[in-house]
């Protein structure tokens, strides 16, 4: 199992840095949005029973209705559902040797991804955007070599921090073989 204190095969005498995940403020906004999207049906329902009172009363139109409703809200709900988990489960691990990229496709598809530091020849860090600039959020790329595609940080907290690490981290492996300083995991956050 995988956490903030052990790596699941680990190299020898690696130590984890940092673990990252999307930032706090991408789970809220998505949480304001599947706010939003229950109230649509309550708020339809509300009408409906404003302007045709006698809705309701219908033996055949009221129990579609309420099944059309109900199909709205757990396909909402697995909506829901699938975010929590993808932003839960969606890790970027930076330890003092690799960088290892766990990214979760659906609910039954995972790829798990990594890059030694000493391949990295760019990393570019990217804000844009007025909520991105306000709450710090934004993309890192990481590129190896030319035939290999780039390692994508998508939404991190503070990306020129991580940045500034990798770039400190990678020139610390290239410098010396010795591992890298442990820094801490809050440098970061």
């Amino acid at each position: 199992m995988l956490s903030a204190y052990r790596l699941a095969g680990p190299l020898p005498g690696e130590k984890v840095v940092t673990i990252l995940h999307r930032d706090i403020f991408i789970v809220l906004k998505r949480i304001l949005l599947f706010i939003v999207l229950l109230a649509l049906p309550v708020a339809l329902l509300f009408m409906l029973n404003r302007l045709f009172p006698a809705l309701n009363q219908g033996l055949i139109v009221w129990p579609i209705i309420v099944m059309s409703a109900s199909a709205y809200l757990l396909f909402i709900w697995l909506l829901f559902f699938f975010s929590i988990i993808d932003y839960l489960l969606d890790v970027w691990i930076i330890t003092d040797q690799r960088i290892i990229d766990i990214r979760q496709s659906g609910f039954f598809s995972r790829t798990i991804s990594e890059l030694r530091l000493s391949r990295i020849q760019d990393i570019t860090s990217d804000v844009s955007g007025v909520w991105a600039t306000i709450f710090k959020y934004g993309n890192l790329k990481v590129q190896t070599a030319a035939q290999e595609e780039k390692f994508h940080f998508e939404e991190v907290g503070h990306p020129e921090r991580v940045r500034d690490l990798l770039i400190r981290l990678s020139s610390v492996h290239e410098a010396a073989p010795a591992p890298a300083p442990s820094l801490s995991r809050h440098e970061v956050a």
